[in-house]
């Protein structure tokens, strides 16, 4: 039986505007239910690693702009939490990302990030789920926030350094609980034993 995540003969990543072949190349059109390029910045307090910075964003800053949430995207989010990230901007590194994403939501100008560490996941579309397979990268970029600096920007309504463990996946928009889990962060308390 065919697998349709590993077709024969095998598609590699390897795109074009349109599908076809460039001197005997074999070039594919994106896929059709998308492909989505994000960097997400992961901050923790030095003091208490449990914690990361999570923000309930600010419906009047220019979400739409600095990560791709339009008004509709906004009122989806309500009052659950969200990790600082973005989609990266057409030809950005995720590296550059990072630091717009430091600059335009945080307010910070330098700060010491590890990474990125990158993840790869494919699921049902949920904009078009007939559109089939959505592909995402993910580049997440880590950081240990500084003891004296309260985290605060205009960007956001709240941000608050909150124990994962302490919240559902219904608690965590735009599937950030899944970073969070790529990262092994558990969201949601453990099973009892």
């Amino acid at each position: 039986m065919a697998d349709p995540h590993h077709p024969d003969p095998p598609r590699f990543a390897r795109y074009r505007p349109t599908e076809r072949s460039i001197r005997g190349r074999r070039f594919w059109s994106v896929p059709e239910g998308g492909l989505c390029l994000s960097s997400f910045v992961v901050l923790q307090p030095f003091e208490a690693p449990t914690g990361v910075l999570l923000g309930r964003p600010n419906p009047e800053a220019p979400w739409e702009r600095m990560a791709t949430l339009e008004e509709a995207h906004l009122r989806s989010i309500g009052n659950r939490w969200i990790l600082p990230a973005s989609h990266l901007l057409e030809f950005e590194s995720p590296t550059d990302a990072a630091a717009r994403i430091l600059r335009e939501q945080l307010g910070i100008r330098e700060f010491a990030l590890r990474g990125p560490q990158v993840f790869s996941e494919a699921y049902p579309s949920a904009i078009d789920p007939d559109s089939g397979t959505h592909w995402d990268l993910h580049f997440v970029f880590r950081g240990e926030w500084p003891r004296d600096r309260p985290p605060r920007s205009e960007a956001w309504r709240e941000l608050a350094f909150v124990d994962p463990s302490a919240l559902t996946s219904a608690d965590i928009a735009r599937g950030h609980a899944d970073i969070l889990a790529l990262l092994g962060l558990q969201v949601g308390a453990p099973p009892a034993r």
